[in-house]
C-alpha cells in the first residue's frame, strides 16, 4: 500500500490517500444531499438503497483514512509539515473529530432505525416521518459540518 504515500494529486503537501479522502468529504454532502432529493421526490427505495452506500463507503473511507494516518506517523507527523500552531491544530482536529463522531453516530441510529422500520412497514408513512426527516437534517447539518471541518483540518496541515 505504498501508493498510499505516494504524492497527492491536488498539488498539495498532502500524500495520496489524505488527497482521496480530502475529495470523498467534500463530495459527501452533495451525494446525501441527492439521495434526500430522492426521498422528497417520493422515491424512497432508491433513497434507502443510495443512503445505505453511501453510509458503508463512507465507513470504509474513514477506515481506510485512519489505516492512512497511523501507518504514516500519526496527526503529529502531519502536523510538522504546517506554519500553524500546534495547538490551534488540535483544536480544530478536536472539533472536526466531535462533530465527526457525533454524526456517525447519529447517522449509524437513522439508518438501523429506518432498516428496522422499512421492515415492519414504519416507512415510509407518516407515523416515523416525522422524526426520520428531523435526525435526518441532524445529520446532514453534521455531514456538512463534518465535511467543512474536515477540510479545513486539510488546508491546515497542508497548504497553510
Amino acid at each position: 500500500m505504498d501508493y498510499m504515500f505516494a504524492d497527492g494529486f491536488l498539488g498539495t503537501k498532502a500524500p495520496f490517500f489524505m488527497d482521496f479522502v480530502t475529495i470523498i468529504v467534500a463530495l459527501l454532502p452533495l451525494l446525501v444531499f441527492g439521495a434526500i432529493w430522492l426521498a422528497r421526490g417520493g422515491h424512497y427505495k432508491v433513497h434507502a438503497f443510495l443512503q445505505s452506500v453511501i453510509y458503508i463507503v463512507s465507513v470504509v473511507v474513514v477506515g481506510y483514512f485512519e489505516y492512512g494516518v497511523r501507518v504514516g506517523g500519526g496527526f503529529a507527523h502531519f502536523a510538522t509539515q504546517s506554519g500553524i500552531s500546534s495547538s490551534y491544530l488540535v483544536t480544530i482536529l478536536v472539533l472536526h473529530i466531535t462533530v465527526a463522531t457525533l454524526t456517525f453516530i447519529g447517522w449509524s441510529y437513522i439508518v438501523f432505525k429506518a432498516i428496522s422500520d422499512f421492515k415492519s412497514a414504519k416507512l415510509p408513512g407518516a407515523g416515523s416521518s416525522i422524526t426520520h426527516k428531523l435526525w435526518g437534517k441532524r445529520v446532514y447539518i453534521g455531514i456538512v459540518l463534518t465535511a467543512v471541518t474536515g477540510i479545513l483540518v486539510y488546508l491546515l496541515l497542508f497548504v497553510f
